[in-house]
């Protein structure tokens, strides 16, 4: 039956009615509610932004073994590079930029501006005398004395060759085989030293190369020169090349439709539950008598990493022993080996093992240290319920428990052999410290002598020089800038500081700092902690909109970093009049191994009962948030979590925004997948598995709110066929929902488009306002 119009009369008497009911706050607020300004808002997204905040954290290059860096800083009249020199204690320009603009500008048909130099790293060459950057797409090698420069038609596959420790032969992969051939300095134009070829192996194929794997359809449809696994060892007679075997793997299918007659693509992709799956391995090859090892593992690897990150190195020092980690399926376990290069023979020196996942020091992976000698094995591990570190002996004994309590170590970042010290960044130890703010510790190899070497209550990102006789410390909060100081390693004494951040000319836009909360769990006593977006000019009569910015993880938390946060969407939705919240919720990391398990095997939980109950604990502390306004969004995993928390919490959330997300774990690569949810077992009967329960498809009748799906068609991270399952789910159950499809992007999805797109649903759906028609957020020129 057709509803009857309604008469002014019936309008009015419904208008005077709504101002006495309980929900009269929301009506009256809607009409009154804050201007919605895209122009100010796009102001707060990182690429302007970011042209603005001068003096930002600093990110040291470290020029070869040596303790002097460059970094590059916005001074606020653009961008420098400046070197430093720890050991004479300077801080000055890398190069005149301007100089080098006007170089730049006689080589080539292209005016530059110093102020804007079109690249953002590079390397000295020439004993410090030139510098040599791609830029525009181009090779330039410019002398920084004479401010000449010499540029390339095109970037030549210069990271596709590894050159030996002694420049005299370089590595590369070609047809899939190894093979070395005399190293000529690029910038060699006489061509007078033959580039004599020597191949080293001969069994190399497709899908099963040396030191290569099978290209993803993003390199196969931009493809560019890859630098091969390879490492060669410190007296350049060695190398170490690794191998994944993904023949007989099934593969993932792509169709690209921009062109008028549209391209397949695809790549080996393993899925929970497959039989065959990429087996990695790695070889050792003696260029002299291109002698051929194959080190073989027990138990098989599932994933393996050659040496590690920070402190670790592949090979030993003396060139006869190499370093390998590797896991077993669905990370059960994980183990470190020392190998003979001789033999090939495989030493265990330490392993841990859990029912549930073992990791490295997750996001921070310097989770192993072997002494010179051999002799002592520093070891992260979670096996007592805490990341710790251990001192193993050469057969994985315990020597001795180096840290312990309920607090987190971070990753080891030096370690003095001399003085036997470990150097190391831990979380949650200090009182009224914010438990993942990380502090800089030193600690005897006995364990003896535990001492804190941060002092101020703020996240510390540190960074050694390659000596250990210096180090880069950057501290903030997530709400105070950072500050940059150079410090000596020995007595821990400030050398300088090098920059401090400044957000003066965000301030006068309006910019304010984030607020960090702390709540209760689901189960009432656990602390969880988040962030919190305000609106300007905040009014605590009227109520807000509430976004909910999600990112599940279990490998990183919603917030991510615990640095501070100068900009980003985030703070752009807050400046359009929406309260935005961030939580690290139970299953997140950084904190006890029983936290970050708390919903393994679950993944349609993702963490939301804890969002629910942390924002309705911040609704009663904060009455300006409109609890029956809470929207959700998140991108990847948030893709996933999103669209969950709508399907399975509707009485709560109303409006979700969900980019390229993995909305059935079943068809997500398997390290990441059966890692978090176990490996996968089928149901009896035909009845589904175990991954089932977990799928969004499985709930998509439940959908009651409003819904936005995204998703690259090319996206080789997640496929887009979960989304179009999804989809599938939603059509069948007759629900309503939108969708756009992202023809030829693959997972960012990171653009001004989808971004505006993003606000005007917010704003149309969750603030009843109306968003400027077609808004076009644009980013600077480069």
């Amino acid at each position: 039956m057709s509803r009857p119009p309604s008469s002014p009369g019936l309008l009015l008497r419904a208008t005077l009615l709504a101002a006495f009911l309980p929900g009269a706050l929301h009506a009256q607020t809607a009409a009154s509610a804050p201007t919605v300004d895209y122009r100010l808002a796009e102001r707060f997204l990182p690429w302007h932004a970011g042209n603005v905040i001068t003096g930002g954290p600093v990110d040291p290059q470290w020029i070869d073994d040596t303790p002097r860096f460059w970094y590059r800083t916005n001074s606020g009249s653009g961008f420098d590079f400046r070197l430093v020199d720890p050991v004479r204690n300077t801080v000055g320009p890398a190069f005149d930029r301007h100089r080098l603009a006007s170089a730049m500008s006689l080589a080539s048909d292209t005016a530059f501006d110093g102020s804007k130099l079109p690249f953002q790293t590079f390397r000295f060459t020439d004993a410090g005398t030139g510098i040599e950057f791609t830029a525009r797409r181009k090779l330039w090698e410019c002398n920084i004395q004479r401010y000449d420069c010499v540029v390339g038609d095109t970037i030549p596959g210069r990271q596709a060759y590894v050159v030996s420790p002694d420049s005299t032969l370089e590595a590369f992969v070609q047809e899939h085989d190894l093979f070395v051939r005399t190293y000529r300095d690029p910038r060699d134009s006489t061509n007078a030293t033959p580039l004599d070829t020597i191949r080293l192996t001969t069994d190399g194929e497709e899908f099963f190369a040396y030191g290569l794997t099978a290209p993803s359809p993003t390199l196969q449809r931009t493809p560019a020169p890859r630098r091969p696994g390879v490492t060669w060892s410190p007296d350049s007679r060695r190398l170490v090349v690794s191998r994944m075997d993904q023949r007989n793997v099934e593969h993932m299918h792509y169709i690209s439709m921009t062109s008028q007659r549209p391209r397949h693509f695809s790549q080996p992709y393993a899925l929970p539950g497959d039989s065959v799956i990429p087996i990695p391995s790695f070889h050792i090859i003696e260029v002299a008598s291109r002698g051929n090892t194959r080190v073989e593992m027990d138990p098989v690897p599932h994933q393996l990493q050659l040496g590690g990150s920070g402190v670790d190195s592949v090979w030993a020092s003396d060139g006869d022993k190499v370093y390998v980690s590797w896991f077993t399926r669905a990370s059960k376990s994980v183990r470190l080996g020392e190998v003979d290069v001789n033999t090939g023979a495989v030493q265990l020196l330490a392993r841990d093992s859990a029912a549930t996942f073992v990791e490295f020091s997750p996001r921070d992976p310097s989770s192993w240290y072997v002494t010179r000698d051999g002799q002592d094995v520093i070891w992260w591990s979670q096996r007592d319920g805490w990341p710790h570190l251990w001192r193993l002996d050469r057969n994985g004994e315990v020597k001795n428990r180096i840290t312990q309590g309920p607090w987190a170590v971070g990753a080891v970042r030096w370690v003095d052999e001399g003085a036997r010290q470990i150097w190391f960044t831990a979380r949650g130890r200090e009182a009224g410290v914010n438990p993942y703010y990380a502090q800089l510790y030193r600690v005897g190899y006995d364990g003896s002598g535990l001492t804190r070497m941060s002092t101020e209550a703020a996240d510390h990102d540190i960074t050694f020089s390659p000596d250990g006789q210096f180090y880069v410390e950057v501290t903030s909060t997530v709400g105070t800038p950072s500050v940059s100081r150079l410090r000596r390693t020995r007595d821990n004494q400030v050398l300088q500081e090098l920059e401090r951040e400044d957000m003066t000319a965000m301030e006068e836009i309006g910019w304010a700092p984030v607020q960090e909360f702390t709540v209760k769990a689901r189960d009432g006593i656990t602390d969880i902690h988040g962030l919190l977006y305000l609106p300007p000019n905040l009014d605590t009569t009227q109520v807000y909109p509430v976004i909910d910015h999600i990112y599940p993880g279990p490998q990183v938390g919603s917030v991510g970093s615990w640095s501070f946060k100068s900009s980003g969407e985030n703070f752009a939705l807050a400046q359009l009049g929406f309260v935005v919240v961030q939580i690290d919720h139970l299953g997140t990391p950084l904190r006890s191994k029983a936290f970050h398990d708390a919903y393994y095997g679950n993944f349609i939980d993702n963490g939301i009962p804890d969002h629910v109950a942390a924002i309705k604990q911040l609704g009663a502390r904060h009455r300006f948030m409109d609890l029956d306004r809470v929207g959700i969004y998140g991108h990847s995993g948030g893709g996933f979590a999103s669209t969950a928390a709508l399907l399975n919490h509707p009485e709560f959330f109303k409006v979700a925004v969900s980019g390229a997300g993995n909305h059935d774990n079943a068809s997500y690569n398997i390290y990441w997948a059966e890692k978090y949810q176990g490996l996968l077992v089928p149901g009896e009967n035909g009845n589904g598995d175990n991954f089932a329960p977990s799928a969004n498809k499985t709930h998509a009748a439940n959908l009651q709110g409003k819904l936005l799906l995204t998703h690259g068609d090319m996206d080789d991270n997640v496929h887009p066929a979960m989304t179009i399952q999804l989809v599938d789910e939603l059509i069948k159950a007759n629900r309503d929902f939108d969708l756009i499809i992202a023809p030829n992007r693959g997972h960012g999805l990171n653009e001004p488009y989808f971004i505006r797109r993003r606000w005007d649903y917010f704003v149309t759906h969750l603030m009843g306002g109306t968003p400027p028609a077609q808004y076009e957020i644009t980013r600077p020129a480069t």
